[in-house]
């Protein structure tokens, strides 16, 4: 339905003495400006009513000619909200005729089925919009929403321009297709193309940052045979650097439209990227592919959704994301085609699996025709052990290492595995109230625990609670920030525990560590992720003792490996063989193609047959600059 035949059904259904002074569609919203509020409020079902007879989100916004002043309606906002809501910031979006108020514990913020939210606007005319605050500091965050306040004017533009090219009839369209552009038949870089005669969509952009070999680094972009502004949307899976490290670039080569993703994977995203630039100016001595600039403008077209949201990203290609069970807020893309044409499901990198931190990933979607699967650990031979286990396993290490006067330097994604180690350690100082060894978390790992605390939404229900009721595992007095300490100082001292990125050695502060602690036989490296076969972990992890590394001086030198080197494995983020044949029996419902990616050569092929023969489908590995039609 056009936009413009969509107001006029608005205006229909509206009572008029709402007083609407101006609807426009902005974003994935249809946003109503109205000057009586009270009316509004006397017809319940209103909303809606309004959602399904035009099919899309309703907002609704006072007209800025009835908002009280600014300073007025923060005296009354502090009158209504409890004392112990924590709010820590309150801000006001002109722009928009909302008020943003942080709040540590959002839920008295909202009240009982959001009753304080309409006193608030009933007596302000200020749309109220809740923001969890974190339980610890975020630079990222601070950030991230404060660029979304200063450039409201310039993302109010973008986001009525976006709902206008959305808000049109459905085309139709006699093909649809895909195209793999990275991470098929291989680890990094993952990019697909969704195309149909009237829309194309990139899932997931991502770069390989464990190779220098820029015709392995970078997904195959030049192939795709139009120019980036007509591309019509770009949806991001998650925030590991191989799914979405490439997006800035976009960004710095024309490309302007919507960026889809959960909020979490928002913030990380920033967070990551932003690390990437550091990374290779300091560590890598190249030339970051993007500035911060770019970094800044990408978030300004940004549009978070949240799981189970359904919205429209093109005139004929509804999206769904949902839980996949892999970082915070990484999702399954389900994307709906025409009207029932085609229906595909990109599981992107995810767990079918226990972990502290989230649940299993969904396997109920509405329909899928054709599904694509993520296959690291796809082999045959691919089983991890029992969960408790793998935690016993690496308690052990620790416990051994630390009774000889060592330290235990574990090399960490930022992002999940890192979050995951902590709660594990966390979980067994309360049990074992002897141990009393000091946990160091070092580099963006801060950074991502704050992020985590405020999305508890994102979390399984024991972790929620806990954030929730002020007693987040992620400030255990046992966990020490290692920033502003010499990192000298620390493998010097006392018996401690070390959780640094990056999780495969490629630079960060867990290369820098391992600089200081690799020559003590006394001390252990024990990793717990995914090691990709070009990187500097996966050379220390298979045996080999020495390494040559690029020196301060530009000079490269041999590093001797003297520490114990060890694997816990068991707290991947990543299915194992079993659990992604217990995730496609699980699936409701069964799809009628198979398609494997995001794995080795080998283990993808490996997976591909082995699922077809389970489910009786077909089922293939497809390659890079492979294209499939699906239609």
């Amino acid at each position: 339905m056009h936009y413009k035949d969509i107001i006029k059904k608005i205006i229909e259904i509206m009572p008029k003495n709402c007083e609407v002074t101006k609807i426009e569609p902005e974003g994935l919203s249809m946003v109503i400006y109205i000057k009586n509020i009270k009316a509004f409020y006397e017809k319940d079902s209103l909303i809606k009513e309004l959602a399904t007879s035009i099919k899309k989100k309703v907002t609704i916004r006072s007209d800025s000619s009835v908002l009280l002043p600014i300073e007025d309606s923060k005296k009354v906002i502090e009158s209504l909200v409890p004392a112990d809501a924590g709010v820590k910031k309150i801000t006001f979006v002109p722009e928009m005729s909302e008020v943003h108020i942080e709040s540590l514990k959002s839920g008295l913020v909202i009240g009982k089925g959001g009753s304080l939210l309409k006193e608030i606007m009933l007596r302000t005319g200020w749309a109220p919009v809740v923001i969890r605050a974190p339980t610890m500091p975020s630079v990222t965050l601070r950030g991230v929403r404060k660029i979304n306040v200063v450039g409201a004017a310039e993302r109010k533009k973008f986001l009525v321009d976006i709902g206008k090219k959305i808000c049109q009839p459905s085309p139709t369209s006699d093909w649809i297709r895909i195209v793999a552009l990275g991470g098929f038949k291989e680890v990094g870089r993952s990019c697909l193309l969704v195309q149909t005669q009237n829309s194309k969509v990139l899932i997931d952009v991502g770069v390989n940052t464990s190779t220098s070999d820029t015709s392995k680094a970078y997904p195959y972009l030049n192939m795709l045979g139009f120019s980036m502004k007509s591309l019509d949307a770009v949806v991001i899976s998650h925030s590991h650097m191989d799914h979405m490290g490439f997006l800035p670039y976009l960004f710095a080569y024309d490309y302007q439209g919507p960026v889809y993703c959960t909020p979490p994977t928002r913030d990380l995203m920033v967070l990551l990227q932003q690390d990437y630039i550091n990374l290779c100016k300091k560590s890598l001595n190249i030339e970051p592919l993007y500035s911060k600039k770019d970094i800044q403008n990408e978030l300004k077209h940004i549009i978070p959704v949240n799981y189970g949201e359904v919205v429209d990203i093109t005139p004929e290609i509804k999206m769904t994301l949902y839980n996949a069970g892999h970082i915070l807020g990484s999702a399954s893309v389900h994307l709906h085609i025409g009207e029932g044409a085609h229906n595909l499901v990109y599981t992107g990198d995810m767990k079918f699996g226990f972990t502290r931190l989230f649940d299993p990933a969904n396997t109920r979607f509405p329909r899928v025709e054709t599904l694509l699967i993520e296959s690291t650990y796809g082999g045959r031979n691919d089983m991890t052990i029992n969960r408790f286990d793998s935690e016993k396993r690496l308690t052990d290490i620790i416990e051994k290492t630390i009774s000889r006067g060592g330290k235990v330097l574990i090399p960490v994604f930022a992002v999940g595995r890192s979050q995951e180690i902590m709660l594990v350690l966390e979980e067994y100082a309360r049990r074992h109230p002897d141990f009393q060894v000091p946990i160091y978390i070092d580099g963006m790992v801060l950074e991502a625990s704050a992020i985590h605390t405020a999305y508890p939404e994102y979390l399984r229900e024991q972790l929620q609670r806990r954030i929730l009721s002020d007693r987040s595992p992620f400030e255990n007095p046992l966990i020490k920030v290692a920033k502003g300490t010499d990192k000298g100082e620390i493998v010097n001292g006392e018996p401690a525990v070390i959780l640094a990125p990056s999780g495969m050695l490629a630079g960060g502060p867990s290369l820098e560590y391992l600089k200081l602690m690799a020559d003590n036989e006394k001390n252990t490296i024990i990793f717990v992720g995914y090691q990709s076969s070009l990187s500097l972990g996966h050379k220390i992890q298979t045996g080999i003792r020495e390494v040559p590394l690029l020196g301060d001086d530009g000079k490269t030198k041999l590093l001797k490996i003297n520490m114990q080197v060890e694997t816990a494995e068991g707290f991947s983020g990543h299915s194992d063989r079993a659990q992604l044949m217990a995730y496609l029996r699980n699936l409701r419902p069964t799809p009628e193609r198979i398609i494997t990616m995001h794995g080795d050569m080998n283990k993808t092929e490996d997976f591909a047959r082995s699922a077809g023969m389970m489910l009786r489908k077909e089922s293939r590995a497809m390659a890079d600059l492979e294209a499939t039609r699906l239609r």
